[in-house]
């Protein structure tokens, strides 16, 4: 990528999005194009061909995306997934129609089968049953996967797609009713430590294991992807190693400084037992993530919206 390219990131407001657009900022790129929800609706077709028509932009990030933690997934199965078919359908189509030979999109690792060997290799996909709570957003996805692919082989484009693993950071979702694990935990700690509370109820048995990553890790992986002209196979980036759901929120405890206990509410979805990607083929790429679990809480929490 040249400096002056004209690069399209979508979702911009967005956790994922945000973080890619300070990352190509702090590199020197000035030619970054977004729009918002309200000016330019990618999942209305004619909009988005009118669109990448127009602008004919050199690169495209798609971090957009509709997206939400269990509870979420498994109650809005139909929006899930039409949203997420339309918005990645009209953006590699209309890409392709404009020209466009670069674009990378961000999958999620629910792509993979729920109970594949660990850690999770990129050739896993599609050789099981999904996790069922989070199936119509992972078919999505994997749909996205597919087309990207398919535009390469049958046009020769350069669409590649990687799977980032859990995410936080700054901008992240807080709301409780559909964030994911991290966040939630997280305001849930803040507000029983500002309530006086004396216990932290977090769903599920605490046993499922998960890898997290923060989200300017993915971002510098993204950004050191698309310069380095990757156009490969599907790729995981990760930080190669996880916790249990217990100790998440035990950190989670002491760093915000809620001294209460942990009560497991069983009733609530464990989802998939564990999910740690392979990242061994980004790593012979060179890159890996450079920010603790800790380390990245800490600042996650200093930016937290509800502090405000």
């Amino acid at each position: 990528m040249n400096r002056d390219s004209k690069i399209f990131v979508t979702g911009h407001r967005g956790m994922v999005g945000s973080a890619i657009v300070r990352r190509l900022q702090q590199a020197g790129y000035t030619n970054i194009l977004t729009r918002s929800r309200s000016e330019l609706d990618l999942t209305n077709q004619h909009a988005v061909r009118e669109f990448l028509g127009r602008e004919r932009p050199d690169y495209i990030f798609i971090a957009a995306a509709k997206v939400g933690g269990i509870q979420a997934n498994n109650l809005y199965r139909a929006d899930f997934l039409y949203q997420n078919l339309m918005i990645e359908g009209n953006l590699i189509n209309g890409a392709h129609l404009a020209g466009v030979q670069r674009l990378m999109f961000l999958g999620s690792s629910c792509i993979y089968p729920r109970d594949c060997s660990q850690p999770i290799q990129e050739d896993s996909l599609l050789t099981g049953p999904l996790e069922p709570t989070n199936e119509p957003y992972a078919i999505a996805k994997i749909a996205g996967i597919k087309l990207a692919e398919s535009y390469n082989r049958q046009f020769g484009r350069e669409y590649v797609s990687v799977m980032p693993t859990n995410l936080y950071g700054p901008n992240d979702n807080y709301d409780l009713a559909n964030s994911h694990v991290l966040p939630a935990l997280m305001r849930k700690a803040h507000e029983a430590k500002q309530g006086g509370q004396q216990e932290l109820v977090v769903w599920g048995s605490g046993s499922p294991r998960r890898e997290f990553l923060y989200v300017e890790d993915l971002a510098d992986a993204c950004v050191f992807l698309m310069e380095r002209g990757y156009g490969g196979p599907l790729l995981n980036i990760g930080t190669g190693s996880d916790v249990t759901i217990r100790e998440l929120a035990e950190q989670i405890m002491h760093i915000v400084g809620f001294s209460g206990r942990i009560v497991f509410d069983a009733s609530k979805p464990d989802g998939t037992p564990r999910k740690l990607l392979d990242v061994s083929r980004l790593a012979r790429l060179g890159w890996k993530a450079a920010t603790p679990l800790a380390e990245g809480i800490r600042k996650t929490y200093a930016t937290a919206s509800f502090l405000n």
